[in-house]
Protein backbone atom coordinates (compact mmCIF):
# COMPACT_ATOMS: atom_id res chain seq x y z
CA UNK A 1 0.00 0.00 0.00
CA UNK A 2 1.66 3.66 -0.99
CA UNK A 3 0.91 6.24 2.17
CA UNK A 4 0.31 9.71 0.91
CA UNK A 5 1.41 12.16 3.78
CA UNK A 6 -0.21 15.57 3.19
CA UNK A 7 2.47 18.03 4.34
CA UNK A 8 1.97 20.93 2.72
CA UNK A 9 2.09 23.33 5.86
CA UNK A 10 5.27 25.96 6.82
CA UNK A 11 4.96 24.88 10.28
CA UNK A 12 5.19 28.56 11.59
CA UNK A 13 3.29 27.61 14.52
CA UNK A 14 6.66 25.88 16.18
CA UNK A 15 8.92 28.68 14.50
CA UNK A 16 11.76 28.63 15.24
CA UNK A 17 12.56 25.45 14.77
CA UNK A 18 11.03 25.32 11.53
CA UNK A 19 12.56 27.67 9.78
CA UNK A 20 15.52 25.28 9.31
CA UNK A 21 14.21 22.11 9.37
CA UNK A 22 10.45 21.04 7.90
CA UNK A 23 8.02 19.66 9.98
CA UNK A 24 7.76 16.33 8.71
CA UNK A 25 11.46 15.71 9.88
CA UNK A 26 11.53 17.32 13.22
CA UNK A 27 12.52 15.05 15.69
CA UNK A 28 9.89 13.15 18.29
CA UNK A 29 12.34 11.57 20.82
CA UNK A 30 14.08 9.53 18.38
CA UNK A 31 12.06 9.22 15.30
CA UNK A 32 11.01 12.17 12.94
CA UNK A 33 6.97 13.46 13.39
CA UNK A 34 6.41 11.79 9.79
CA UNK A 35 7.63 8.43 11.14
CA UNK A 36 5.29 8.51 14.29
CA UNK A 37 2.04 9.70 11.52
CA UNK A 38 2.87 6.87 9.22
CA UNK A 39 3.00 4.72 12.46
CA UNK A 40 -0.82 4.48 12.50
CA UNK A 41 -0.72 1.80 9.45
CA UNK A 42 0.45 -1.92 10.17
CA UNK A 43 4.10 -1.47 8.97
CA UNK A 44 4.03 -4.56 6.44
CA UNK A 45 1.30 -2.91 4.88
CA UNK A 46 3.03 0.13 4.11
CA UNK A 47 5.45 0.09 0.95
CA UNK A 48 6.14 3.77 -0.07
CA UNK A 49 5.23 7.19 1.65
CA UNK A 50 4.09 10.02 -0.97
CA UNK A 51 4.84 13.24 0.77
CA UNK A 52 2.77 15.82 -0.70
CA UNK A 53 4.59 19.51 0.03
CA UNK A 54 6.34 22.29 -1.23
CA UNK A 55 8.28 23.82 2.02
CA UNK A 56 11.91 22.83 2.24
CA UNK A 57 11.25 19.30 0.35
CA UNK A 58 14.42 19.16 -0.89
CA UNK A 59 15.60 18.61 2.85
CA UNK A 60 13.25 16.07 3.00
CA UNK A 61 14.19 14.10 0.86
CA UNK A 62 17.84 14.18 1.46
CA UNK A 63 16.60 12.91 5.46
CA UNK A 64 15.37 10.23 3.90
CA UNK A 65 17.88 9.21 1.83
CA UNK A 66 20.76 9.68 4.17
CA UNK A 67 18.93 7.87 7.17
CA UNK A 68 17.40 4.23 7.10
CA UNK A 69 13.25 3.97 7.78
CA UNK A 70 11.35 0.95 6.77
CA UNK A 71 9.71 2.43 3.65
CA UNK A 72 10.56 4.21 0.07
CA UNK A 73 9.70 8.12 0.35
CA UNK A 74 8.61 10.06 -2.44
CA UNK A 75 8.52 13.89 -2.80
CA UNK A 76 5.47 14.98 -4.78
CA UNK A 77 5.88 18.74 -5.32
CA UNK A 78 3.43 21.89 -4.71
CA UNK A 79 4.81 24.52 -6.39
CA UNK A 80 1.48 26.80 -4.92
CA UNK A 81 -0.54 26.22 -1.78
CA UNK A 82 -3.08 23.45 -3.50
CA UNK A 83 -5.33 22.92 -0.46
CA UNK A 84 -5.91 19.10 1.25
CA UNK A 85 -7.51 18.20 -2.21
CA UNK A 86 -5.03 19.95 -4.50
CA UNK A 87 -2.13 18.47 -2.73
CA UNK A 88 -3.61 14.92 -2.87
CA UNK A 89 -4.49 15.27 -6.28
CA UNK A 90 -1.31 16.48 -7.34
CA UNK A 91 -0.31 12.76 -6.66
CA UNK A 92 -2.70 10.86 -9.12
CA UNK A 93 0.24 10.33 -11.81
CA UNK A 94 1.96 8.28 -8.66
CA UNK A 95 -0.48 6.49 -6.81
CA UNK A 96 -2.33 3.47 -8.30
CA UNK A 97 -5.17 0.87 -6.33
CA UNK A 98 -5.96 1.13 -2.69
CA UNK A 99 -3.96 3.83 -0.70
CA UNK A 100 -4.05 5.33 2.77
CA UNK A 101 -3.85 9.24 2.85
CA UNK A 102 -2.70 11.46 6.38
CA UNK A 103 -2.52 14.25 7.86
CA UNK A 104 1.49 15.29 7.95
CA UNK A 105 1.07 15.79 12.09
CA UNK A 106 -1.57 13.72 13.70
CA UNK A 107 0.20 11.97 16.80
CA UNK A 108 -2.61 9.24 17.51
CA UNK A 109 -3.48 5.62 19.03
CA UNK A 110 -5.31 4.87 15.91
CA UNK A 111 -4.80 1.35 13.90
CA UNK A 112 -5.82 1.46 10.53
CA UNK A 113 -6.37 -2.33 10.35
CA UNK A 114 -9.96 -1.45 11.33
CA UNK A 115 -10.27 0.86 8.42
CA UNK A 116 -9.25 -1.49 6.27
CA UNK A 117 -11.07 -4.00 7.31
CA UNK A 118 -14.60 -1.66 7.27
CA UNK A 119 -13.27 -0.88 4.20
CA UNK A 120 -13.61 -4.04 2.78
CA UNK A 121 -16.52 -4.69 4.18
CA UNK A 122 -18.70 -2.13 3.02
CA UNK A 123 -16.95 -1.09 -0.15
CA UNK A 124 -16.99 2.56 -1.29
CA UNK A 125 -14.11 5.36 -2.03
CA UNK A 126 -12.98 6.26 1.11
CA UNK A 127 -12.98 5.61 4.87
CA UNK A 128 -12.31 8.04 7.33
CA UNK A 129 -11.11 7.58 11.47
CA UNK A 130 -12.62 9.43 13.60
CA UNK A 131 -12.81 10.95 17.01
CA UNK A 132 -15.38 12.40 19.64
CA UNK A 133 -14.98 15.94 21.02
CA UNK A 134 -17.26 18.02 22.91
CA UNK A 135 -17.50 21.21 20.51
CA UNK A 136 -16.77 19.86 17.31
CA UNK A 137 -17.46 23.46 15.75
CA UNK A 138 -13.79 23.87 14.63
CA UNK A 139 -13.55 20.47 12.76
CA UNK A 140 -15.33 18.52 9.95
CA UNK A 141 -18.39 16.64 11.77
CA UNK A 142 -19.55 13.50 10.46
CA UNK A 143 -22.85 11.60 10.77
CA UNK A 144 -22.57 7.85 10.16
CA UNK A 145 -25.39 5.05 10.38
CA UNK A 146 -25.80 1.74 12.16
CA UNK A 147 -23.50 0.28 9.06
CA UNK A 148 -20.73 2.94 9.57
CA UNK A 149 -21.43 4.17 6.62
CA UNK A 150 -21.13 7.96 6.44
CA UNK A 151 -24.54 9.76 5.50
CA UNK A 152 -23.41 13.43 6.12
CA UNK A 153 -20.40 15.88 6.25
CA UNK A 154 -20.00 19.53 7.40
CA UNK A 155 -16.78 21.19 8.15
CA UNK A 156 -16.45 23.61 10.70
CA UNK A 157 -20.84 23.59 11.53
CA UNK A 158 -22.19 26.99 13.14
CA UNK A 159 -23.49 26.14 17.22
CA UNK A 160 -27.19 25.44 15.53
CA UNK A 161 -25.30 23.23 12.50
CA UNK A 162 -24.23 20.61 14.59
CA UNK A 163 -25.49 16.96 13.91
CA UNK A 164 -22.66 15.08 15.35
CA UNK A 165 -19.81 14.57 17.76
CA UNK A 166 -17.46 12.64 15.70
CA UNK A 167 -14.72 14.53 13.97
CA UNK A 168 -12.86 13.96 11.14
CA UNK A 169 -9.66 12.66 12.29
CA UNK A 170 -7.42 13.23 8.87
CA UNK A 171 -6.51 9.43 8.63
CA UNK A 172 -8.33 8.23 5.31
CA UNK A 173 -8.44 4.93 3.56
CA UNK A 174 -9.19 6.04 -0.73
CA UNK A 175 -9.69 3.94 -3.68
CA UNK A 176 -7.57 5.79 -6.62
CA UNK A 177 -11.67 6.50 -7.63
CA UNK A 178 -11.21 9.26 -5.40
CA UNK A 179 -9.33 11.38 -8.14
CA UNK A 180 -12.08 11.26 -10.51
CA UNK A 181 -14.03 13.84 -7.73
CA UNK A 182 -10.54 16.00 -7.49
CA UNK A 183 -10.04 19.02 -9.93
CA UNK A 184 -6.86 20.00 -10.48
CA UNK A 185 -5.70 23.10 -8.76
CA UNK A 186 -6.55 24.36 -5.40
CA UNK A 187 -9.30 22.36 -4.07
CA UNK A 188 -10.26 21.07 -0.59
CA UNK A 189 -10.95 17.28 0.44
CA UNK A 190 -13.20 18.91 3.67
CA UNK A 191 -15.45 21.36 1.74
CA UNK A 192 -15.41 19.92 -1.46
CA UNK A 193 -15.22 16.77 -2.11
CA UNK A 194 -16.01 14.60 1.46
CA UNK A 195 -19.86 15.92 0.94
CA UNK A 196 -20.34 15.44 -2.38
CA UNK A 197 -18.94 11.58 -1.31
CA UNK A 198 -20.65 11.50 1.98
CA UNK A 199 -23.85 12.53 -0.24
CA UNK A 200 -23.44 9.50 -2.69
CA UNK A 201 -22.63 6.53 -0.05
CA UNK A 202 -19.28 6.63 -0.61
CA UNK A 203 -17.69 6.91 2.28
CA UNK A 204 -17.65 5.18 5.84
CA UNK A 205 -16.12 6.04 9.15
CA UNK A 206 -15.29 4.62 12.66
CA UNK A 207 -14.30 6.25 16.17
CA UNK A 208 -11.32 5.04 17.58
CA UNK A 209 -10.12 6.15 21.27
CA UNK A 210 -7.07 6.93 23.14
CA UNK A 211 -5.43 9.69 21.89
CA UNK A 212 -5.40 12.19 19.25
CA UNK A 213 -3.04 15.16 18.72
CA UNK A 214 -2.48 17.48 16.15
CA UNK A 215 1.28 18.87 17.10
CA UNK A 216 1.46 21.77 15.35
CA UNK A 217 1.85 23.95 18.58
CA UNK A 218 4.45 24.43 21.23
CA UNK A 219 1.84 22.89 23.76
CA UNK A 220 0.06 20.24 21.22
CA UNK A 221 3.56 19.30 20.35
CA UNK A 222 4.58 18.46 24.27
CA UNK A 223 1.31 16.45 24.37
CA UNK A 224 2.74 14.11 21.15
CA UNK A 225 5.98 14.17 22.87
CA UNK A 226 4.31 12.62 26.11
CA UNK A 227 1.93 10.55 24.42
CA UNK A 228 4.93 8.97 22.66
CA UNK A 229 6.69 8.45 26.04
CA UNK A 230 3.76 6.95 27.69
CA UNK A 231 3.27 4.49 24.93
CA UNK A 232 6.69 3.60 24.02
CA UNK A 233 6.92 4.90 20.42
CA UNK A 234 10.72 5.13 19.88
CA UNK A 235 13.22 3.01 18.57
CA UNK A 236 16.16 3.37 21.45
CA UNK A 237 16.48 5.41 24.24
CA UNK A 238 14.92 4.89 27.65
CA UNK A 239 11.97 6.32 29.53
CA UNK A 240 13.03 7.35 33.17
CA UNK A 241 9.78 8.03 34.92
CA UNK A 242 7.57 10.12 32.80
CA UNK A 243 10.84 11.25 30.92
CA UNK A 244 12.51 10.21 27.90
CA UNK A 245 17.18 10.05 27.65
CA UNK A 246 18.34 9.56 24.55
CA UNK A 247 20.97 7.84 25.92
CA UNK A 248 23.79 8.01 29.08
CA UNK A 249 25.00 11.37 27.89
CA UNK A 250 21.88 13.46 29.32
CA UNK A 251 22.87 14.98 32.73
CA UNK A 252 19.69 15.90 35.10
CA UNK A 253 21.37 17.67 38.40
CA UNK A 254 20.29 15.95 42.26
CA UNK A 255 18.02 18.86 43.34
CA UNK A 256 16.43 19.14 39.36
CA UNK A 257 12.49 18.33 39.06
CA UNK A 258 12.20 17.32 35.39
CA UNK A 259 9.10 15.53 34.18
CA UNK A 260 7.30 14.51 30.73
CA UNK A 261 9.97 15.98 28.67
CA UNK A 262 12.22 14.84 25.92
CA UNK A 263 15.81 14.98 26.44
CA UNK A 264 18.16 13.92 23.13
CA UNK A 265 21.61 13.59 23.79
CA UNK A 266 24.15 15.65 25.78
CA UNK A 267 21.69 17.57 27.10
CA UNK A 268 22.51 18.77 30.71
CA UNK A 269 20.01 20.71 32.88
CA UNK A 270 21.53 21.98 36.82
CA UNK A 271 19.31 22.62 39.49
CA UNK A 272 15.74 23.61 37.67
CA UNK A 273 12.56 22.86 37.02
CA UNK A 274 11.05 21.55 33.77
CA UNK A 275 7.65 20.33 32.46
CA UNK A 276 6.40 18.82 29.01
CA UNK A 277 9.57 20.27 27.70
CA UNK A 278 11.26 18.94 24.37
CA UNK A 279 15.30 19.67 24.39
CA UNK A 280 17.17 18.60 21.44
CA UNK A 281 20.81 17.55 21.24
CA UNK A 282 23.71 19.63 23.12
CA UNK A 283 21.67 21.87 25.11
CA UNK A 284 21.87 22.95 28.59
CA UNK A 285 19.81 24.72 31.09
CA UNK A 286 21.82 26.09 33.89
CA UNK A 287 20.51 27.01 37.60
CA UNK A 288 17.79 28.31 39.01
CA UNK A 289 15.56 28.77 35.79
CA UNK A 290 11.82 27.33 35.30
CA UNK A 291 10.37 25.79 32.15
CA UNK A 292 7.22 24.82 30.70
CA UNK A 293 5.51 23.88 27.30
CA UNK A 294 9.06 24.93 25.79
CA UNK A 295 10.80 23.45 23.18
CA UNK A 296 14.64 24.11 22.45
CA UNK A 297 16.74 23.85 19.96
CA UNK A 298 19.79 21.82 19.79
CA UNK A 299 23.17 23.33 20.49
CA UNK A 300 21.44 25.96 23.04
CA UNK A 301 22.00 27.51 26.28
CA UNK A 302 19.17 28.53 28.76
CA UNK A 303 20.54 30.67 31.24
CA UNK A 304 20.37 31.71 35.38
CA UNK A 305 17.04 32.17 37.08
CA UNK A 306 15.55 32.07 33.34
CA UNK A 307 11.05 31.79 33.51
CA UNK A 308 10.31 30.20 30.25
CA UNK A 309 6.60 28.89 29.29
CA UNK A 310 5.30 28.30 26.26
CA UNK A 311 8.43 29.47 24.28
CA UNK A 312 10.18 27.96 20.79
CA UNK A 313 14.33 28.74 20.99
CA UNK A 314 15.88 28.49 17.69
CA UNK A 315 19.12 26.32 17.72
CA UNK A 316 22.49 27.68 18.85
CA UNK A 317 20.69 30.11 20.75
CA UNK A 318 21.87 31.82 24.15
CA UNK A 319 18.84 32.79 26.77
CA UNK A 320 20.70 35.20 29.04
CA UNK A 321 20.27 35.18 32.59
CA UNK A 322 17.22 36.01 34.47
CA UNK A 323 14.96 36.08 30.90
CA UNK A 324 11.10 36.15 30.74
CA UNK A 325 9.06 35.03 28.26
CA UNK A 326 5.30 33.13 28.04
CA UNK A 327 4.01 32.46 24.43
CA UNK A 328 7.18 33.71 22.70
CA UNK A 329 9.71 33.02 19.92
CA UNK A 330 13.32 33.24 20.40
CA UNK A 331 15.20 35.24 18.99
CA UNK A 332 12.33 37.77 19.28
CA UNK A 333 11.42 39.41 15.79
Amino acid sequence: MQVVVLAGGFGTRLRPWTYGIPKPILPMLDKTLLEHVVEVIPSDKVDEVVVAGGYKVDMIEQYFNENEVPFDVRIVKETEPLGTGGALGNCRDVISGQFACLNGDIISSLNMQKGIDLHDKNGGIGTLALWEVEDPTRFGIVGIDDDNRITQFKEKPKHEEVFSNLINAGSYLFEEDIFSYIPTGKCSLEREVFPVLAEENELNGYAFEGYFIDAGTPESWSSGVQACIANQRWKSGSRKGTNWHADSSVQIGETCTVEHTMLAKNSKINDSILSRCSLLDDVQVKEKSILSNTMIGRGSTIGKNCRLNNVVVDHNSIIPDGTVLDGAQWPIK
